[in-house]
């Protein structure tokens, strides 16, 4: 079962969340970390699909300081309206959202222990919450972090990359590789949203492959 809740941040911005797996008491919780899309239904997706697999799930909606219900497909109108959304929110305050949220799953589970997960934009900020936020594990998908990889995680990390990401060169790659040379960084004979499977872009090769390392990395950390 599923439903939407409402959280709350340290400023005092209250913003919804999906909540997936909230009627079951789970040993470890996940914060799925939405693209520039919004928690759209791949998010959902995502969420329900850990859910399924004994995590406590839950997808806080990144855009609400801006626009509340955000919910974008994959069209080129859809993409300029979320840079837009996307560019008038403060790192900072994007932070302090996916702070209430960790907050929050750790409140529900009973190790108390919390991974992240996120995608493009939410993959970047995987990357800040195992750096900045205290998370106990944290998984990143095709998201930009070269600019952040002198950051030192405080947790374990893992990253997947496809081959024909146009907007993250191939070798931004193998630089956070010779950077992290103890993290695991994988890349995929695939583009850009490899794991949405309603994206032109969608690889069920190597979402699969992502989605097994995710599945058993995170299984690792948070539930050892």
């Amino acid at each position: 079962m599923s439903k939407t809740i409402e959280l709350t941040a340290a400023d005092g911005h209250t913003f919804g969340a999906y909540e997936a797996g909230g009627e079951e008491t789970h040993a470890a919780g996940l914060v799925v970390l939405q693209e520039i899309f919004g928690v759209n239904h791949h998010i959902r997706s995502v969420a329900d699909t850990y859910a399924r697999e004994g995590f406590y799930a839950v997808a806080p909606a990144l855009f609400d300081r801006a626009e509340r219900g955000v919910d974008f497909d994959y069209s080129p109108e859809s993409i300029q309206r979320a840079r837009e959304l996307f560019s008038g929110i403060e790192p900072e305050a994007t932070l302090r959202d996916i702070a209430a949220a960790i907050a929050y799953a750790r409140s529900r589970v009973s190790s108390g222990r919390v991974g992240v997960i996120g995608y493009c934009l939410g993959g970047r900020y995987a990357w800040l919450s195992a750096t900045r936020l205290g998370a106990d594990a944290a998984v990143g998908y095709y998201g930009r972090v070269i600019d952040l990889i002198g950051e030192e995680p405080r947790c374990p990390v893992m990253l997947h990359f496809g081959s024909q990401d146009q907007h993250l060169p191939v070798a931004d790659v193998e630089k956070i590789k010779e950077a992290r040379p103890g993290l695991p960084v994988f890349l995929y004979d695939a583009g850009h949203g490899f794991n949405c499977d309603e994206r032109a872009s969608y690889s069920a090769e190597a979402a699969a492959v992502a989605f097994t390392r995710s599945l058993a990395f995170l299984k690792e950390h948070l539930h050892g």
